[in-house]
C-alpha cells in the first residue's frame, strides 16, 4: 500500500512558519520523513491560494493525499476534497476549522499585516466573495473528514464546526485554544484517520514519551 502524502494547509495570516507545522516537520524529519510533508506558503487572495492548493493537489496524481487544514485552512481543505476528493483519495483532518470564514473575516477588512512573514496587504469585499464562492454546504462524503476542534477556541466558534461536520467523526476536547493546544497528542488519532499504522506506532511511542 502506498503511504500517503500529507499537505498543510495554513489559515489566515498564517504561513509555513506557524508552530504547529514546524513541531510536526520536526518531528517527521528525525524519522527520515520530512518529503512525506508538503506545506505551500498561501497567497492572501483566496482565489490564488485555491489555485496553487488545486495544482499541488493534481500533481500528486494517484498517491493517496491527507489534508491538514488549519483555521481557514480547514475552509479550504474542505473545498478541495469535495471537488478532487473521489478522483484522487482525498481525506482532511480539519484542526479548529474555519466554517464561514466569508462572515468572520469582515472585521479585518483594510490593511492587514502578515504575522510569520510580514507582508503587508489590503483585504477587501472582494475577498470576502472569493472565499463565499469556496462554501461546500453539503458534504458528499462525510467519512472523508475527522474533525479535531477545541471548545476554548477564541477566535472560532467551534460549535459551527461540530454542526458542518456532525456526521464525519468527531474528537471535541474541552478547553484548549484558536492555535490548538497539545497538537501532538491528537498526531496517533490523525494518523490512524488516515490509514497510516506505521506513522500512528511512532507517533503514539512519542506521545508516550513526551507524558513520561
Amino acid at each position: 500500500m502506498t503511504t500517503p502524502l500529507y499537505l498543510y494547509i495554513h489559515g489566515f495570516n498564517s504561513s509555513p512558519q506557524s508552530y504547529k507545522v514546524r513541531q510536526l516537520q520536526q518531528w517527521l524529519s528525525g524519522l527520515d520523513q520530512a518529503e512525506r510533508l508538503l506545506v505551500p506558503c498561501l497567497p492572501y487572495q483566496p482565489a490564488d491560494a485555491i489555485a496553487l492548493l488545486e495544482r499541488v493537489v493534481r500533481e500528486q496524481g494517484a498517491r493517496p493525499l491527507v489534508l491538514l487544514g488549519s483555521s481557514l485552512g480547514g475552509f479550504y481543505a474542505t473545498w478541495l476534497t469535495e471537488q478532487l476528493g473521489a478522483k484522487q483519495s482525498i481525506r482532511s483532518v480539519l484542526i479548529n476549522p474555519s466554517v464561514r470564514p466569508f462572515d468572520l473575516l469582515d472585521v479585518w477588512l483594510g490593511e492587514n499585516e502578515n504575522i510569520y512573514t510580514h507582508e503587508r496587504y489590503l483585504l477587501t469585499r472582494e475577498h470576502l466573495q472569493q472565499l463565499k464562492a469556496l462554501d461546500c454546504p453539503q458534504l458528499q462524503d462525510p467519512s472523508r473528514y475527522l474533525l479535531l476542534t477545541q471548545t476554548g477556541d477564541e477566535v472560532l466558534d467551534y460549535r459551527q464546526g461540530v454542526e458542518k461536520y456532525h456526521q464525519a467523526p468527531q474528537v471535541v476536547t474541552p478547553g484548549g485554544e484558536h492555535g490548538f493546544a497539545n497538537f501532538e497528542s491528537y498526531w496517533p488519532r490523525m494518523f490512524q484517520f488516515a490509514g497510516d499504522s506505521e506513522l500512528q506506532r511512532l507517533a503514539e511511542s512519542y506521545a508516550r514519551d513526551l507524558c513520561s
